[in-house]
């Protein structure tokens, strides 16, 4: 895991070396301070005889001053080098991680919640980030300050410093107690919030659902629930680590008057002489050593206190990282597609492995390059999962599609995703003008050719009725556009693409019947060597189509023309009686 993540830091290590070097620097100067001190205060203040020399305050003050600046010098370019590694480290993160998932197939994303990898690209980010620009510094600074300030302390008086040698192990002990008890807590916080971020994201979705059945206060009670558990597991970990804080009070005061202590009675044996036993600033240098020595261990702990927390949050990143697509293009790939025609070779599909029960069963279907193709069924009969399988999002368990007479699992992803368009019932817009959204089906696509296209998805006529036309913004997810409206865009934004397979999952269902006849008369004079592939759930969207393929529980049930399924297929001719009783379709 650690080599994964150092692997990230990439261009930012120069800045990342860097860091420790100033860091030494700092520590060393900060370790002379206080013996520069002690000698200001024996051989400048109370030298000859206790009358000062003021040349030699001079000196030792000037040796202090240039050793404090130093020092200043090294803090501020080591923490400036901290930040720009960690900021970039974070950053190449989230770019790897981005463009990992960007290569997930399906299956991979089914294996991740998008709250969870939202919490992985912010959250866990962050505190992985916050770890290292620790590590960097502190995890340097401490040890260096702990070894440094115990040989100035052993080099001024070895026996008084013995008290550091006894103290030391009763704080380490305490750390790690409190350590080992907080880790499980904050493991089990980074996955609530999981949870948390699921409730947001799904009640801003259904904010229109939640208001008209007036269901806040349930919502609101939800979040409270696992906001809650967030709190009170925090709030128990926050008070684990309270306990440091007395902890390092209790170890400091005490070193600080057992040497005292021992120490006045060293000066007084030796009559303050150096040479005779102890000296007062070599006790003032000693109780400054004391607060260094202690609050390096005090640094020390935070840097295990950051690493508990962030190690969670590292294993979940390092997870997103390792999860290797299980949709790859193959060595010496097809680029070419012959043509639209569809053929489905006995395939079964389940999403699950271990599944019990295949999602699609024994699917055995020819579809001509350029046929109209409808697909019926229940609510759950296999409809989606049969399209997606066309362009590969998912990969059959059994059997074989293929595309132009090639299994698609010989095709190179991308040009067999090129070849296929796909129009979904929930669609997505992004936010961006109308003209920026309809080029993802083709970026170098002329206005003349975006108009023509919403011509025949029927989209032109609202367009125009907007003041901006088509530089008209459009907000995230489409939200001041209607339903209908962003059907109809999805559509000419598909036709952009000129595909050899066009697939439409239930994408008219928020259009009027005359609207939808519309549209497929255009596709029939725009797109005529394109096979079309439409999920509906009326009938009159595919009456007139070439070929109507009957789903029931994964089973292809029946396939034929409108007449011949009406005379033969009994599920086709109830959905057909129930959709037309009472004049409801008059085409």
């Amino acid at each position: 895991m650690i080599k994964k993540l150092a692997a990230r830091v990439r261009q930012y290590k120069k800045q990342a070396v860097a860091t420790p070097l100033f860091m030494v620097g700092e520590v060393a100067m900060e370790a002379l301070i206080p013996l520069v001190m002690s000698w200001l205060i024996d051989r400048g203040i109370q030298g000859n005889g206790g009358s000062g020399s003021m040349e030699n305050i001079l000196l030792y003050g000037g040796v202090l001053l240039a050793t404090a600046f130093i020092s200043l010098v090294s803090g501020v370019m080591s923490g400036r080098m901290a930040a720009v590694a960690s900021a970039g480290f974070a950053r190449n993160l989230r770019h790897d991680m981005y463009y990992t998932i960007q290569d997930y197939s399906f299956s991979n994303i089914d294996k991740f919640s998008t709250s969870s990898i939202i919490t992985r690209l912010t959250t866990d980010v962050t505190n992985v980030q916050n770890s290292f620009q620790m590590i960097l510094r502190m995890a340097v600074r401490a040890p260096l300050t702990l070894i440094f300030s115990m040989v100035m302390a052993m080099t001024i008086n070895a026996r008084i410093s013995m008290v550091f040698v006894y103290t030391i192990p009763v704080l380490a002990l305490g750390i790690a107690l409190i350590m080992t008890r907080t880790h499980p807590i904050f493991r089990r916080v980074f996955q609530t919030y999981d949870k948390l971020n699921n409730v947001v994201q799904e009640n801003l979705r259904g904010v229109r659902v939640v208001k008209s059945f007036v269901r806040e206060d349930y919502e609101v009670e939800k979040f409270n629930g696992i906001s809650g558990s967030i709190y009170r597991d925090f709030i128990k970990a926050e008070k684990n680590i309270a306990l440091m804080s007395p902890l390092m009070m209790v170890c400091i005061y005490t070193c600080t008057l057992l040497i005292s202590w021992l120490g006045a009675k060293a000066i007084i044996a030796s009559g303050n002489n150096p040479a005779a036993g102890m000296t007062t600033g070599q006790l003032m240098s000693l109780i400054t050593y004391v607060i260094q020595i202690l609050s390096s261990l005090m640094m020390v702990s935070m840097v295990f206190l950051m690493i508990t927390m962030s190690r969670a949050s590292a294993q979940r990143i390092v997870e997103v990282l390792d999860e290797k697509t299980d949709i790859v293009s193959p060595e010496n790939a097809v680029t070419e597609i012959r043509d639209g025609s569809i053929d489905f070779d006995h395939v079964n599909f389940s999403y699950a492995s271990r599944s019990e029960r295949d999602t699609l069963s024994d699917i055995d279907v020819h579809i001509p390059s350029g046929a109209v193709v409808g697909i019926l069924g229940g609510t759950g009969s296999g409809k989606s999962s049969m399209v997606q399988l066309i362009p590969r999002l998912y990969d059959v368990k059994d059997g074989a599609v293929r595309v132009g007479g090639t299994d698609t699992r010989k095709y190179d992803l991308t040009a067999l995703r090129d070849s296929v368009a796909m129009v979904l019932q929930k669609n997505e817009l992004f936010s961006g003008t109308i003209k920026d959204n309809l080029r993802w089906g083709n970026e170098n696509a002329t206005d003349e050719e975006i108009e023509e296209a919403c011509r025949l998805a029927q989209a032109d006529s609202f367009i125009q009725d907007f003041p901006d036309k088509y530089d008209t913004w459009i907000e995230q997810g489409g939200t001041n556009v209607s339903g209908g409206q962003k059907q109809r865009l999805c559509i000419a934004r598909a036709l952009l693409k000129k595909p050899k397979i066009l697939i439409l999952d239930d994408s008219t269902s928020a259009v009027d019947t005359k609207t939808d006849s519309l549209i497929r008369a255009g596709f029939r004079s725009y797109i005529p060597d394109t096979t079309k592939l439409i999920i509906a759930q009326r009938v009159a969207s595919v009456k007139d189509a070439d070929m109507i393929i009957v789903l029931d529980n994964g089973r292809v049930a029946d396939a034929g023309t409108h007449e011949e399924l009406l005379a033969r297929c009994e599920i086709y001719r109830e959905v057909h009686d129930s959709q037309t009783k009472g004049g409801e379709d008059h085409e």
